[in-house]
């Protein structure tokens, strides 16, 4: 079996081993990136909008149980020796939380594509609207519990003197001056967490920032608190943030699974603060 790849990749570097046969490129787009008629060639749908959500919840991008996760990546033909490389066709958005499910479920042969598939298509490398068969793989669930949490988990964090919270919407979703994209949810955040937008932590083309500004923003938002929980609206984008936070080796990162679309149902009891 091959080294680890790295977690975040550049364009040459998957183009160097793209006819590697235990190579695997994961297309990891969501909403309307989902449907881009252009894709790198062999890549597979990672579907986060549907079959690798959880069909038991109402929350959108939840995480499916361990055997569900298993099937759906053994169709997509999937080994447990395969270097897996997720991107997505907006640049850096969705494939973060495709790389932390499967380290979630104790993957850890995963890649991030750096600035995705627009920098890919920049870099002047093929792209195609072919898609290649492929056989089933082998690929064994071996959940870490900790890397996803639920609110009880969160509202602990908040609690916490050494937990930094971070929330990766836009600062304008994080204090209430601006409407929640799903409509039923209460404005503002959750009492005690730090707006970092995800946008702070990448360059305008879309790719991460380099390390050591990458380490500067991270320590000014965590104020230097050990641990780490990242959320979002639907536990996306705060992966993002979480995966930032493993590229400058931070302990033990944790994402909040259901995020604003779950902590901000008008149903429940959850406390909500607006303003800065």
């Amino acid at each position: 079996m091959t080294a680890l790849p790295p977690p975040l990749v550049d364009p040459s570097w998957l183009a160097d081993r793209l006819a590697d046969p235990d190579l695997v490129v994961l297309d990891a787009s969501v909403g309307a990136h989902r449907h881009a008629a252009h894709r790198i060639p062999g890549a597979r749908p990672f579907d986060l909008d549907g079959a690798l959500s959880d069909p038991a919840s109402d929350l959108p991008h939840t995480m499916p149980s361990a055997a569900d996760f298993q099937r759906e990546l053994r169709a997509l033909g999937v080994h447990d020796r395969s270097t897996v490389v997720v991107y997505d066709a907006a640049g850096i958005y969705s494939s973060p939380r495709a790389w932390w499910m499967l380290r979630a479920m104790g993957f850890d042969r995963a890649a991030v594509l750096n600035g995705g598939l627009p920098a890919w298509q920049a870099a002047g490398h093929p792209v195609t609207t072919d898609e290649l068969p492929y056989s089933p793989g082998d690929f064994t669930a071996r959940p870490r519990p900790g890397l996803l949490v639920d609110r009880d988990t969160v509202a602990a964090a908040l609690a916490d003197p050494d937990t930094a919270v971070l929330d990766a919407r836009s600062h304008e979703r994080f204090t209430g001056a601006a409407p929640e994209p799903r409509p039923h949810l209460r404005r503002g955040h959750l009492p005690g967490s730090t707006s970092l937008p995800f946008t702070e932590l990448l360059t305008p083309d879309g790719r991460y920032l380099p390390l050591p500004d990458l380490r500067a923003r991270l320590a000014a938002a965590t104020a230097a608190r050990p641990r780490l929980v990242t959320t979002c609206g639907s536990g996306v984008t705060a992966c993002i943030l979480a995966f930032a936070a493993h590229l400058t080796t931070h302990p033990a990162p944790a994402v909040y699974d259901g995020s604003w679309s779950d902590w901000g149902r008008p149903e429940t009891d959850l406390p909500v603060t607006t303003g800065p």
